[in-house]
């Protein structure tokens, strides 16, 4: 199975979430922004975090209209599975793949610590590992992290169970402690902590480890 993982100007977690496809057993490829094209035969596109175009305008909106993004949107319109971190997942929302917006942090500071989250929905490629209402640790790092949407969309994402993971100690003022949340057929998902970055026991934690496993499984298995 194949993993492309896109590069914009400022990313600085592509290598880290290649690293986690690849120990799950994931084939990688590195894809530059400009490209016109995904690599032939991606199965799921990695959005990763940082600082694309150094967050001038709004975080997210300048990497959104690079070439890539227009095949990006293609391949998830087209069912295929779509993973967006941290600066990933404010891609994902400026490119319309999700709804909703990140904003700033409530407390106007970025953040940097491991952040408890609980685990809200086990129906897709990305959750399956986990248990419902599953406790997990997961590291963010973020300055504009806070979920925002309007109260219909928030209702919408509620009660079609498309919200992954919500903070039990809400660190940035977002929305229904919304801190990862789910496209409508649930092959894409945006999440502002970094699972990345718990893969491992030099991290300190693997809670993140079984997005990237479980994700290969259900691929396989498809």
């Amino acid at each position: 199975m194949k993993a492309a993982v896109i590069v914009f100007p400022g990313s600085n977690c592509d290598r880290d979430l290649a690293v986690a496809f690849k120990a799950a057993g994931l084939d990688v490829e590195m894809v530059w922004h400009k490209d016109a094209s995904l690599p032939a035969g991606t199965d799921l596109v990695g959005v990763p975090g940082g600082f694309s175009f150094g967050d001038y305008l709004r975080c997210g909106a300048i990497a959104s209209q690079s070439p890539i993004c227009k095949e990006i949107k293609a391949h998830a319109d087209a069912g295929g599975y779509v993973f967006g971190v941290c600066n990933g997942f404010q891609v994902l929302t400026e490119t319309r793949l999700l709804p909703g917006a990140l904003l700033r942090n409530a407390g106007l500071k970025y953040i940097c610590h491991t952040a408890p989250l609980k685990v809200e929905n086990t129906d897709s490629v990305f959750t399956s590992g986990y248990t419902k209402g599953e406790e997990i640790g997961i590291p963010v790092a973020h300055h504009e992290g806070n979920y925002t949407a309007d109260a219909e969309t928030l209702a919408m994402l509620e009660g079609e169970g498309r919200i992954a993971f919500k903070y039990t100690q809400n660190p940035n003022g977002a929305a229904n402690d919304i801190a990862g949340i789910l496209s409508e057929n649930k092959r894409v998902l945006g999440m502002m902590p970094h699972p990345e970055r718990a893969c491992d026991p030099a991290q300190g934690s693997t809670d993140g480890a079984r997005v990237f496993a479980d994700l290969t499984q259900s691929l396989v298995s498809a």
